[in-house]
């Protein structure tokens, strides 16, 4: 009975800083301090400057402030109008035509930016003013922009698994490979919903505007070209084993700085906007990591993690129960947190129950991320919905409900990557350990 009242005193008082608006990161370290002082004879004092310090001096972390460099770099370079530009004279003869300008284009961005409201503002300021010109149906435009924005998070190089990824102990190159099957399901089942939806409401989707010939579709993808180097010169430089995370990290950056530059949008004002935007946006996950990593220390000396999997342990659950009921625990947590903050604040309890119950902590990264994902279009606090409403305007519940189809085909592939974990693990295993 004192163990539970212990762990429920630990969460009201969580809940409470984090209602009252106090930052992610101040909330971790006060919870952290809490358990330490009252319920553990630990030296206060010396476990936070440790624990922060062996949190923050973390090489693998380097590669964070690199990749988010790299995004902003690119956020105000001409790659949205590129790429819309090369795929669309590519969409016109498949059902919903250039909807899947949204779907493709969030995919390419993703793989280039790794955040998901990056991916959202970016693909968003570019292929919803043109859809509206063409009178494509509102809810579709949004549907398809909300959804696919999530593939922010899964699509390597991605900054929720290079953050669960330390906060975890897992390889980063091998999370970055997991994410590349899962990203690539999420993408043909949004092209197969559009697709269908197409076909089922072909009124709703405008006639092609011109028929061009094969030499001028050709012409116009090798806007595509620079982008595409880009991604092969990160992500390949991983997989080949030629370079870690953090040097892919270094090469993205230097590679997005020569494309801006022969883009002609590189100037001494977009430089320094995107490096105080890479620098703002590091150091509050850094915080926010390096609070998280006390909290985690705190809670072992308090023992709760240990107390609660010997709880849950109690219940028999398979692994397969145990899922789902964390899947909706995610979801409901995803309502009222960024999904970093969901990732850091609950690895420290979450991963002993996942490694009691024999669940592959790799396989669990890319599983954590997808129910994040669906958090982020989920309301209240999702955040891919306030950034579209930012760009449009729109009621935020007619976000959320036009997000709805893309929400469920996330459960899909969550289903679909518990059900057959080799879409995860597969590639991982090649490239070995």
């Amino acid at each position: 009975m004192a163990e539970l009242t212990m762990i429920l005193l630990l969460l009201v008082f969580l809940l409470a800083l984090l209602a009252s608006g106090i930052w992610v990161a101040f909330s971790l370290l006060a919870v952290g301090m809490a358990g330490i002082h009252f319920f553990s004879g630990a030296p206060l004092g010396n476990v936070m400057a440790t624990t922060i310090w062996g949190a923050s001096n973390s090489w693998a972390l380097a590669a964070l402030p690199l990749f988010i460099w790299m995004g902003e770099i690119l956020f105000r370079s001409h790659l949205s109008e590129d790429m819309f530009s090369g795929l669309s004279p590519w969409l016109s003869r498949l059902p919903g035509r250039l909807l899947h300008v949204n779907i493709l284009g969030c995919g390419i961005f993703a793989a280039v930016s790794g955040s998901s409201a990056a991916t959202a503002a970016t693909i968003g300021k570019m292929s919803l003013p043109e859809l509206a010109r063409r009178n494509y149906p509102e809810r579709m435009m949004i549907g398809t922009l909300a959804g696919s924005a999530t593939l922010g998070l899964l699509i390597p190089p991605s900054i929720i698994l290079i953050v669960y990824g330390v906060a975890t102990e897992q390889s980063i190159a091998r999370l970055f490979i997991a994410g590349i099957l899962p990203g690539t399901l999420l993408i043909f089942l949004f092209v197969g919903y559009v697709i269908v939806w197409s076909m089922f409401n072909r009124q709703q989707i405008p006639q092609p505007t011109e028929t061009l010939p094969l030499a001028e579709k050709l012409k116009r993808s090798r806007r595509l070209i620079p982008i595409v180097l880009l991604i092969c010169g990160v992500i390949g430089s991983i997989y080949a084993g030629i370079a870690s995370p953090t040097d892919a990290a270094a090469v993205g950056v230097l590679l997005a700085l020569i494309l801006s530059w022969l883009g002609g949008t590189l100037d001494r004002k977009t430089f320094l906007d995107g490096l105080m935007g890479a620098t703002k946006t590091s150091c509050m996950i850094a915080f926010i990591l390096a609070g998280a990593a006390f909290l985690t220390v705190a809670m072992g000396f308090t023992g709760i993690p240990r107390m609660l999997a010997e709880w849950i342990g109690t219940f028999g659950l398979s692994p397969y129960a145990l899922l789902a009921a964390l899947s909706l625990f995610f979801i409901v947590l995803g309502c009222f947190l960024d999904g970093i903050s969901v990732v850091v604040l609950t690895t420290s309890v979450i991963m002993p129950m996942v490694e009691q119950a024999g669940i592959d902590p790799l396989w669990f990264g890319i599983f954590i991320v997808l129910v994040v994902e669906m958090a982020q279009i989920t309301p209240p606090v999702g955040f891919n919905l306030f950034v579209i409403q930012g760009l449009t305007g729109m009621d935020i519940l007619r976000v959320a409900v036009a997000a709805l189809p893309f929400f469920l085909l996330l459960v899909v592939a969550l289903v679909l990557i518990t059900v057959f974990p080799t879409i995860v693990t597969i590639l991982p295993s090649m490239m070995g350990s």
